[in-house]
């Protein structure tokens, strides 16, 4: 891809008049304050949504070896001017000054859900590495862009699958791509439900936020107390599809991790759900979908706890955020050999990241493996939405056989906002 490289200034100039039309790759240059890491071998980062999760991952970060939180954006004047004082660092309330900013190397991003993949793409194309919040897309579509900006750059990216950097995770993924169970036969995946509710009764923006910026690509409909809070960034279908991929994020990638039965060819999707009728939130809760993949593995996914089961001809293995099962337990003891299948060793998600960003590697959770989990959320949705049986091809990456299905791959976005690539 052919680099350009501009002025600051011109940098600023470009990302305020063109909300996503970003100038390819601007060298990143370390700042360094006084510390155990040297200044030109320290990350610096910038901070894109700091309420809830964004501030979580904030702090990981300033305790994060290697790494230096220098500046925050957010939508909300106290949150971002709070978390600036944290960090003695930077607040801004247009996120595309800070990325403007020549001296910071990497951004985490965790902003609602639609704003995910557009800030993404931004940040690979001004020269930054990327830690993303899950889930990733709005729509397919995004997801297939962003993977396509993030090969092109050679940006890192590290999704927030933190599950991934845990070690018992780690292991019941490697005993099932080891073999140890035998041949996978079902994979048995279970989230936590989304519900019904939230306020539809119009009400006064509050003074700290900019609603303008926080609503962005997504339609503009009237300020409720229900609508920029949790759960409703998370409920809400014009900001992302519920916790099919929300909270579906962490145990299909744990799915992907320890098998590829999603690559193996068509897979089909059918099942059931329901879509609140009243209230503010309206993405699909009480769902049961059933996926036939390729290889002749089936996959049920519905609500409960958060785990991905792997089912065998001799035994099975179930993952879980809290711990791990098997049958025989003596699975549970076992010590894999040299032969066996290794993963990649993570001690924590963000040191991870700036270790991927200062080693040029992958980090844990890369793009091409985060849109393969985003994928099958969204086919759940298009699935339980259309009320068909819908068929998916890895290959081409494209709904087979149902023109309709496939116009839900992509949503329009509010102008002037829009994806360029």
């Amino acid at each position: 891809m052919p680099q350009l490289r501009i002025s600051r200034r011109q940098a600023v100039q470009s990302l305020l008049a063109t909300p996503l039309a970003v100038p390819s790759l601007v060298k990143a240059t370390a700042l360094g304050l006084e510390g155990a890491t040297p200044a030109s071998e320290r990350v610096t980062v910038g901070h894109i949504g700091v309420g809830g999760r964004g501030r979580d991952l904030l702090r990981g970060f300033m305790t994060c070896p290697g790494a230096q939180s220098v500046a925050v954006a957010d939508a909300y004047r106290d949150r971002r001017e709070a978390m600036a004082e944290m960090i003695k660092g930077k607040a801004y309330a247009d996120f595309r000054e800070l990325l403007a900013r020549e001296d910071i190397d990497a951004v985490v991003i965790a902003t609602p859900d639609h704003w995910h993949v557009p800030i993404a793409i931004m940040a690979a194309k001004a020269g930054k590495h990327a830690y993303v919040e899950k889930p990733l897309g709005l729509t397919v579509e995004q997801d297939l862009l962003c993977r396509k900006v993030f090969q092109e750059t050679g940006r890192v990216f590290q999704y927030g699958t933190q599950q991934r950097s845990m070690a018992h995770c780690r292991f019941g993924c490697e005993l099932v791509r080891s073999g140890k169970i035998g041949e996978l036969k079902r994979i048995e995946v279970i989230a936590p439900d989304g519900g019904a509710g939230g306020s539809t009764e119009p009400a006064p923006v509050p003074p700290e936020l900019d609603y303008e910026m926080w609503i962005g690509p997504a339609p503009m409909k009237p300020y409720t107390v229900s609508r920029c809070n949790p759960p409703g960034t998370y409920w809400i279908y014009d900001y992302s599809i519920g916790f099919l991929a929300g909270w579906g994020a962490h145990p299909l990638d744990i799915m992907i991790w320890g098998c590829d039965a999603d690559l193996a060819g068509p897979m089909t999707f059918e099942g059931t759900g329901e879509i609140p009728k009243e209230g503010l939130y309206d993405t699909v809760i009480h769902w049961d979908v059933t996926v036939q993949m390729g290889n002749g593995v089936v996959m049920t996914f519905k609500p409960g706890s958060d785990s991905t089961k792997f089912i065998g001809t001799e035994g099975w293995v179930d993952v879980r955020r809290s711990g791990i099962d098997a049958e025989p337990k003596s699975l549970l003891k076992l010590e894999l050999g040299p032969n066996d299948v290794h993963l990649t060793r993570s001690p924590r998600h963000d040191q991870n990241f700036v270790e991927a960003i200062k080693s040029g590697g992958k980090a844990i959770a890369p793009i091409d493996e985060a849109v393969r989990s985003d994928i099958i959320s969204h086919m759940c949705d298009i699935a339980i939405r259309t009320g068909r049986k819908i068929t998916w091809d890895p290959k081409k990456e494209e709904i087979v056989g149902d023109p309709e299905a496939a116009k839900m791959l992509s949503r329009p976005m509010r102008p002037p906002w829009k994806l360029e690539v």
